[in-house]
């Protein structure tokens, strides 16, 4: 008899590197005409229905599977990946084929007649390279079609390619601040802020990207429940799943709202909203409450899991349980689950934020994080006394070598980027 894998394998593969577009209408909550202190939290782009969110996910070809309504955000986790909403911005995180950009333009519609929102204020459209890009369809078959669709709306786009052409890159398209609206009447920006690294408000973005995942990382994610009862459990499962492999504990549960969905035959996401500040919620204008989000796709040959997380991480240690951890411990919490034999960090911040910690510690964000990415996957965990750091240890007996590293800056924002395999 086949084993699932198998079964599964036999349908083709998956495209598990996801296209991921991040569109901001103003430059925080604040700045939302209809922003003030309710009941619910609702404005702004929060309170758009959900069957209008729905009929534009039908455009990109995903499905709403769940949601949780956070504080300051609602996360939907969906049947391939994810969307965040804010009252001023939305992050819509595809994987397979679906037709991530071709929603764009509904987006915008949306924003305009339920929001209020005349125009965009900052638009990121970012992806790994494609394992199968020939199985992609409409814009997202090359890079070259999607930089075409997306300046046909933005005519201040910029595309780069941040790697090795041949190898593991990753690309990026984004816009500058914008004001205004498009000759067309859309909301499309036409009209440039002047001072752009001024304009930016604080962002911090670490995307982990992990490919050809070791088979006992890999076996967890493949559903034993019966066909017939996979949908109605896939919830509790995705639950379950994430207690037994640690997911539940990669920051502190008293701060975490978890939602996870396991699929069949195979196949996992989650999403998380994170309250990192104690008064989340309470002023539109310091925000506090941030997410991370979980996507595998198991199967040998194309096996690939993605973390990405929005809380800014401190680069030091702390000693309290209850505390968010530093950016090497949670690399490493990341890395013991998913064992990748192939991975590729980044960290995209806010230019005013990786220069101020240059200010205060000497060192800028960014180089902060090569460093931090560096340790945590290169030299061995120092046993302690304390938890289960010994697991740890364990686990990075695992060690990797880094095959790139590259600093990079853009307008109000800087990059890091770094990709290791196994020794």
């Amino acid at each position: 008899m086949a084993s699932a894998e198998e079964a599964y394998a036999a349908s083709g593969p998956f495209e598990g590197p996801e296209k991921l577009l991040e569109i901001w209408f103003a430059p925080s909550a604040a700045d939302c005409a209809d922003a003030a202190p309710s009941a619910d939290g609702k404005y702004g782009l929060r309170r758009v229905p959900r069957a209008i969110w729905e009929e534009m996910l039908d455009i990109v070809k995903c499905k709403i599977l769940s949601v949780v309504e956070g504080t300051e955000s609602d996360a939907y986790l969906l049947s391939e990946s994810s969307f965040f909403v804010s009252p001023h911005r939305l992050i819509l995180k595809t994987c397979g084929t679906t037709l991530n950009l071709l929603g764009v333009p509904r987006i915008l519609e949306i924003a305009r007649d339920h929001a209020g929102f005349p125009s965009v204020y900052r638009l990121f459209y970012s992806r790994k390279a494609f394992m199968f890009p020939e199985r992609q369809m409409g814009p997202h078959r090359e890079w070259k079609a999607e930089i075409e669709f997306l300046d046909r709306l933005f005519p201040n786009g910029a595309a780069y390619t941040v790697g090795k052409v041949n190898g593991d890159h990753w690309l990026l398209y984004l816009t500058a601040p914008t004001s205004g609206t498009s000759s067309n009447g859309s909301t499309a920006p036409n009209n440039s802020v002047d001072d752009a690294d001024d304009a930016i408000v604080s962002d911090y973005t670490i995307e982990i990207l992990m490919t050809h995942l070791s088979p006992e990382a890999r076996a967890p994610f493949f559903s034993k429940a019966p066909l017939e009862e996979a949908d109605a459990t896939a919830g509790a499962d995705g639950m379950a799943l994430s207690s037994a492999l640690g997911i539940t504990e990669l920051f502190p549960p008293h701060l975490t709202t978890l939602d996870a969905y396991a699929f069949s035959p195979c196949g996992y996401s989650c999403n998380a909203l994170l309250k990192w500040r104690p008064d989340a919620g309470q002023d539109p204008a310091q925000p506090g409450e941030g997410y991370y989000t979980i996507h595998v796709t198991p199967e040998e040959g194309w096996s690939y899991a993605s973390f990405e997380c929005n809380v800014p991480l401190p680069t030091s240690p702390t000693d309290k349980a209850t505390s968010v951890p530093d950016l090497k411990t949670l690399i490493r919490r990341v890395v013991d689950i998913f064992h990748p034999g192939r991975l590729t960090l980044t960290l995209f911040i806010s230019s005013k934020d990786n220069d101020a910690t240059e200010e205060e510690e000497g060192v800028s964000a960014v180089e902060a994080a090569q460093r931090a990415f560096k340790s945590a996957l290169t030299l061995p965990a120092k046993r302690v006394d304390r938890g289960d750091d010994a697991a740890a240890e364990r686990a990075f007996s695992r060690l990797y070598k880094r095959t790139d590293k590259i600093n990079y800056e853009f307008g109000g924002y800087d990059l890091a980027f770094a990709s290791f395999e196994l020794r």
